[in-house]
């Protein structure tokens, strides 16, 4: 009886796990702004209201938003000119730009649908409106490219392979199911075409994306000597981007 038991599970995980690698592929599609196919498991509503869930947490955690509102419009104005002179204006996300009051952690982040946050800590050192352009284009990037709902969609796949022999699991709801990892962990690949793209919507909107190279000698500066190695992070080394940064600028420069 325990063998027949034994078979039935194995049986019905494997279903389970045929499911979800059929799921899988009908997921894929093109992303019609970078041409890249990816899988996706939502579309552009749910990835606005999971981002618009998500900001007041991600604030809090930096100190809520800075009360400089010359600072604060600033932001506005460099982001909304981004995304007003390039191929973000064309897509359906909510654009909004925040300036966190966090004096420490130097950083920028996005979250899906078009909610973007750069910390006072980053925007202080920041020596020019062209820089303040590169770090928002960079993540103007991370939306356009759907990044976070491309590792949503990959980590729901990998959590159903990892629960397929087990019948009935919670799967959670969606937006509960999604943990700030997921949201803000972006790959060296996703990096590198938000760079891009960074640099594309710098040379639309009339800034000079040469100074995107400073946001890098900033942010090694910021690593110091302890910087952990390119072969043990999620981002590519600075120097890299550096390098990658320059061949976009002579790719795009001229268009």
């Amino acid at each position: 009886m325990r063998g027949k038991n034994l078979k039935v599970r194995l049986l019905i995980g494997a279903a389970i796990a045929l499911f979800f690698v059929f799921k899988r592929c009908s997921q894929r599609e093109e992303n019609p702004y970078t041409g890249r196919t990816q899988t996706i498991s939502m579309n552009a509503n749910e990835e606005i209201a999971i981002g618009l869930q998500s900001a007041p947490q991600m604030a809090q955690q930096h100190g809520g938003l800075h009360e400089n509102n010359q600072y604060q419009a600033l932001v506005d104005n460099v982001g909304n000119k981004l995304v007003n002179n390039s191929i973000a204006q064309e897509t359906p996300y909510k654009y909004e730009f925040h300036l966190l009051a966090d004096p420490n952690t130097i950083n920028a982040f996005a979250l899906p649908g078009g909610q973007i946050f750069i910390t006072y800590a980053l925007f202080s050192k920041l020596e020019n409106e062209d820089q303040l352009a590169g770090v928002l284009g960079h993540e103007v990037g991370h939306v356009l490219g759907r990044h976070s709902a491309e590792r949503i969609a990959e980590s729901e796949y990998w959590q159903g392979l990892t629960t397929a022999g087990s019948v009935g699991a919670d799967m959670g709801s969606l937006v509960n199911g999604i943990g700030q990892n997921t949201l803000l962990t972006n790959g060296r690949d996703d990096e590198l075409e938000s760079d891009e793209l960074g640099v594309r919507f710098m040379l639309k909107a009339g800034y000079n994306p040469e100074e995107m190279i400073g946001v890098m000698e900033i942010l090694k500066d910021a690593a110091g000597p302890n910087r952990v190695p390119e072969f043990k992070s999620t981002h590519p080394d600075p120097d890299n981007r550096i390098e990658k940064i320059r061949e976009a600028i002579e790719k795009y420069k001229g268009l």
